[in-house]
């Protein structure tokens, strides 16, 4: 009797923790699949105005229809770790001239993810950004390179769709309380540098021929209508193909949201973006970029996207030449 109870408690403990490690059903979750498997998985918060981590959302009523609608973003999903999206990268020093917001060194990331206090677990991490726009989703889309660059696996992660936003329109309930301060014990794995493009690599790329250069940025800036003020010249890459930046998510309700690989394809043919080409992303700090990079190598498959991180803040700033208007 007592073999057969040690051997039903095996079987048991086996049977939880195969339920406990749910396996992701893509790079993109809903939320309705995240409220049936939230105590599988491990939930990052990611936003730049981190007051709204602990406001209440704010709706309004349609006078009308009696809709309650959803005006302003607020809270976050019970149990989540919070990370503020100005603490992920760094400045950098490249050729002697200072560089801001690139992509960080293994210690820095490190630190950054423990402060926010990640944990090493076995659980796939699903991102939530606020998805109030497409700033929020490409905040995420950043993480979620960060993430996949020092070691963690495509199927441990998954970004919410629409973020909090969608989380609420789904009827789903929001937290308002502060985040947990325990440090968390993540680290840095090996580099996967196959997804990262550098700027020499980029140099020649346009020299060869060889890749697809897609700007992500809003198109009066991909013509050179106006720039940055990080950046020193106006312009885009030479050659490159423009995929704008409100062309990269499409608005749901209050909440923006990633679509299908067929809607994908369909876009890519309007801006004449081969989707299966070898491809380099770039916007102007690696930010909206990563939203590209995020579309093409993960929904869409293409094992040969690279993330420009650098992006024009390290282009332009280096001398490097451009092409545009002004």
């Amino acid at each position: 009797m007592k073999l057969v109870n040690l051997i039903g408690a095996g079987i048991l403990g086996a049977a939880a923790q195969m339920a406990s490690a749910a396996g992701l059903p893509g790079p993109l979750v809903t939320p309705q699949w995240l409220h049936e498997h939230m105590n599988e998985v491990t939930i990052v918060d990611i936003r730049d105005d981190m007051k709204t981590f602990t406001a209440e959302p704010k709706f309004e009523v349609d006078k009308k229809t009696g809709k309650k609608d959803l005006v302003q973003t607020g809270g976050h999903l019970a149990g989540a770790i919070s990370v503020d999206f100005g603490k992920i990268r760094e400045e950098r020093t490249v050729d002697g001239v200072k560089i801001k917001a690139q992509l960080p060194t293994a210690a820095f990331f490190t630190k950054a993810m423990d402060d926010a206090g990640l944990n090493k677990t076995d659980k796939p991490i699903v991102i939530v950004p606020t998805g109030e726009s497409v700033d929020s989703m490409d905040m995420a889309t950043r993480l979620y390179f960060q993430l996949r660059y020092f070691g963690e696996p495509r199927d441990k992660l998954a970004i919410l769709n629409g973020g909090v936003n969608a989380w609420l329109q789904a009827g789903f309930p929001v937290v308002a309380d502060k985040a947990a301060t325990a440090p968390g014990n993540w680290t840095a794995g090996t580099e996967d540098k196959s997804i990262l493009a550098s700027m020499q690599q980029v140099k020649e790329g346009l020299q060869k021929g060889s890749d697809q250069f897609v700007d992500a940025r809003p198109t009066a800036q991909f013509l050179g209508i106006v720039k940055k003020p990080i950046n020193k010249t106006a312009g885009h890459l030479p050659g490159a193909r423009s995929f704008p930046t409100d062309a990269i998510v499409k608005p749901v309700g209050a909440a923006h949201e990633f679509m299908t690989a067929d809607d994908y394809k369909k876009i890519y043919a309007e801006f004449n973006i081969q989707p299966n080409a070898p491809t380099v992303t770039y916007c102007n700090t690696g930010h909206l970029a990563s939203g590209a990079w995020f579309v093409t190598h993960e929904i869409l498959g293409n094992q040969n996207s690279k993330l420009y991180a650098g992006s024009m803040i390290e282009w332009t700033n280096l001398g490097n030449p451009t092409v545009g208007l002004q």
